[in-house]
């Protein structure tokens, strides 16, 4: 009854070519201040492959048989939360904006591509200068880790 209604187990659908067993993941451009992110997000995305795949990441984009490249467009933050006692933000949002693609490095043919992937993330700021700690780098972390998930398992299924 099931056969001609569409239905499909959801997380089978690795529709990367058998052909591809190797994957590079060379250094992102950056056309945003924020240097940091750029280098978090192919290495999250590497580990997130090399967990979760069968893909081998290699460093050498002319030995691979894929490359996954990509770029941090635009980064924003603002805050959401202010203190009403002091004023000031107490919770920042932060919006990136990426580019990414993967290409079977053969035959040029893009396998994957996502023009404009929009990621957020919120982090806290405490209000107490005494008790302040940066807490953007975190939540950086806590983005790629975010957006590596999220696009490995787009590039598996193929959305």
């Amino acid at each position: 009854m099931l056969a001609g209604c569409g239905y499909h187990v959801s997380g089978r659908a690795d529709l990367i070519p058998e052909n591809i067993r190797t994957i590079a993941i060379p250094a992102w451009n950056n056309l945003t201040p924020r240097f940091r992110l750029a280098d978090r997000l192919p290495a999250a995305i590497a580990r997130e492959f090399i967990t979760r795949t069968r893909y081998q990441v290699v460093a050498d984009p002319n030995q691979a048989d894929a490359i996954f490249s990509g770029a941090v467009i635009s980064y924003n933050s603002y805050p959401i939360v202010l203190d009403n006692t002091t004023g000031r933000a107490s919770v920042v949002q932060m919006i990136v904006l990426l580019q990414m693609k993967l290409t079977e490095r053969a035959t040029g043919r893009i396998l994957y591509e996502r023009s404009s992937y929009e990621a957020r993330e919120r982090y806290e700021i405490s209000v107490d200068p005494l008790a302040y700690l940066e807490e953007s780098s975190t939540a950086m972390d806590r983005l790629a880790r975010e957006v590596a998930r999220g696009v490995v398992s787009a590039v598996l299924e193929s959305f």
